[in-house]
C-alpha cells in the first residue's frame, strides 16, 4: 500500500510537521517544490543555464546555506537523522586540492582523495601530477563536527605514491588496498589502475594500462561488482579537454575488468562522457553518471546530458536495459555513491543531491558549489569534496560498500 507523504499533506510546512509529530532537525529545512511550479517569470536560458544555482521563491542564498540539508521529501529524514551536522574542514583560495577519488580505509579510519588533474589553477597535467592526500577521521571530535566552520582543524597531509600514479582521478578499495585510476600524462605515460599500499611508503603495482596495445582515453572512476568482484570502469575524454592528453583514439566507454583471469571488455558505450558509477547494494543494477554537457576547456553544450542512466546488471555481469535514471542541475552528476538501502547519492553543481531507487529526489546536503565526489565513512559519516573545500557531514545512513569487496576466485572471465 502506497504510503501518503506527509510533507504533502501537510503543505511542506515545518510548523505543520511539528504538530504531527516531525521534527525539522536545526540544520535541515523543507522545500515545497510546488511553490516554483508555475513562476511569473522564467528566466531566459542564457540566465537560468545548466549552473545556474536556483533560489525557490521566498528565500535567499544565504538562508539556503544556512541550513544545508534540504528536504524534499519525508524519507530524506530518515536518511539523515534527527541531527545532521554539516563542518568545512578546510579550504583554499584557488587550488582545487578537494576534488575526486575518496576512498575511506577503515583499518587506520582514514579518507584518501586527490586533487584536480588538469586543472588551471592547480597547476597539474602536463606540467606536475595531481597530488593524493589523506586526512585522519578519527581526529574529527565531537566539537568539531559541531561547528559550522571549523577550517584548519584537521590536518591534510599529502602523500608521495611510489611509482608515482599520474594524474589520479578516480579510486576504490580493493582486496585491502587502494585502487586509483590514473589519467595519464602526454603521449608517452598512458592512462592505468595503480593498486596502491595504504601504508607508507605508499607503493604502487599498474593493474592495468593499455587494451590489446592501445592507450585508454582519460581513466575517471570504478566500481566494483558485489557480485563478481570485476572492476568496472568510465574512460571519458577529460585529460584531452584538458589539455594534458593527445587526441583520443579510443570511444568513450564502460569498461570491465577480471583482475583474476587478466580479461578486459566493454560493458557499455553510447555515451558522451561517461562518468561516475556505482553498483545498487545487491548488483542488481548500476548507475552511470554522463557529464557530457561540460567539455573542460572546451566550453559547454546544454542540450548534451547531465544524467544518470540506470542499467539491470545480469548474474554474468552484462549490462541491459539503459534508462534514465535522473536529470541533474545545476552543473552535473560527477561522483556516485549509494546506502545500504539502494538510495543514490551524486555529486553535482549545488552539493550532494540523493534519489530514491525509482529516481525520485528526496533531498540535498546543499554547499552551494560544485561537488565532484564524496564518500561514506561507514554508518553516519561523509567526506565532501568541492574543489577549494573539505566538508564533513553527519547523517543517518550509511554507505553501502564499507572497506575492501571479496574478490572470488574462481569467478569467470
Amino acid at each position: 500500500m502506497h504510503k501518503p507523504n506527509l510533507l504533502l499533506l501537510l503543505g511542506f510546512g515545518a510548523t505543520g510537521l511539528s504538530q504531527h509529530g516531525i521534527q525539522v532537525p536545526p540544520q535541515a529545512q523543507v522545500i515545497d517544490q510546488r511553490s516554483f511550479n508555475s513562476l511569473q517569470i522564467v528566466a531566459a536560458p542564457s540566465v537560468a543555464d545548466g549552473f545556474a544555482q536556483f533560489v525557490p521563491p521566498g528565500t535567499t542564498l544565504k538562508r539556503l546555506l544556512a541550513r544545508p540539508f534540504h528536504v524534499y521529501d519525508e524519507d530524506f529524514l530518515e536518511i539523515i537523522g534527527p541531527n545532521p551536522t554539516l563542518t568545512l574542514l578546510n579550504h583554499t583560495a584557488s587550488d582545487p586540492i578537494f576534488h575526486e577519488a575518496p576512498v575511506w580505509y577503515p583499518a587506520k579510519d582514514e579518507m584518501f582523495f586527490v586533487q584536480n588533474a588538469g586543472a588551471r589553477a592547480a597547476g597539474t597535467g602536463l606540467a606536475k601530477s595531481a597530488t593524493i592526500q589523506k586526512i585522519s577521521l578519527s581526529a574529527i571530535t565531537p566539537a568539531i563536527a559541531s561547528q559550522r566552520n571549523a577550517s584548519g582543524s584537521v590536518k591534510v597531509e599529502v602523500l608521495d605514491s611510489y611509482p608515482t600514479v599520474m594524474n589520479p582521478n578516480g579510486g576504490t578499495n580493493f582486496r585491502g588496498q587502494l585502487l586509483f585510476l590514473g589519467e595519464g600524462q602526454g603521449e608517452s605515460i598512458a592512462p592505468a589502475m595503480y593498486l596502491m599500499d595504504p601504508q607508507p611508503p605508499y607503493n604502487t603495482t599498474v593493474l592495468l594500462d593499455n587494451f590489446f596495445g592501445r592507450q585508454f582515453n582519460s581513466l575517471s572512476d570504478v566500481s566494483i561488482n558485489p557480485r563478481n568482484g570485476e572492476l568496472y570502469f568510465t574512460d571519458p575524454t577529460y585529460g584531452y579537454l584538458q589539455d594534458f592528453r593527445p587526441t583520443p583514439g579510443m570511444p568513450r566507454q564502460v569498461w570491465r575488468f577480471n583482475e583474476a583471469t587478466g580479461v578486459v571488455r566493454v560493458a557499455a558505450d553510447g555515451f558522451n562522457m561517461p562518468n561516475g558509477i556505482t553498483f545498487s547494494p545487491t548488483g542488481s543494477h548500476v548507475y552511470i553518471t554522463d557529464t557530457g554537457m561540460t567539455q573542460a576547456f572546451y566550453g559547454t553544450n546544454f542540450t548534451s546530458p547531465s544524467t544518470i542512466y540506470q542499467y539491470d546488471v545480469n548474474e554474468d555481469g552484462t549490462l541491459v536495459n539503459r534508462k534514465p535514471f535522473a536529470f541533474v542541475t545545476p552543473g552535473v552528476p560527477d561522483g556516485i555513491h549509494v546506502d545500504t538501502k539502494g538510495n543514490v547519492y551524486v555529486g553535482c553543481g549545488d552539493g550532494v543531491q540523493v534519489y530514491s531507487p525509482s529516481g525520485k529526489l528526496l533531498g540535498k546536503i546543499y554547499v552551494g558549489n560544485a561537488v565532484p565526489n564524496f564518500q561514506f565513512a561507514g554508518l553516519g559519516r561523509m567526506v565532501i569534496l568541492a574543489e577549494t573545500e573539505l566538508y564533513y557531514a553527519t547523517l543517518a545512513a550509511e554507505g553501502a560498500f564499507p572497506g575492501a569487496l571479496y574478490y572470488p576466485p574462481d569467478a569467470e572471465g
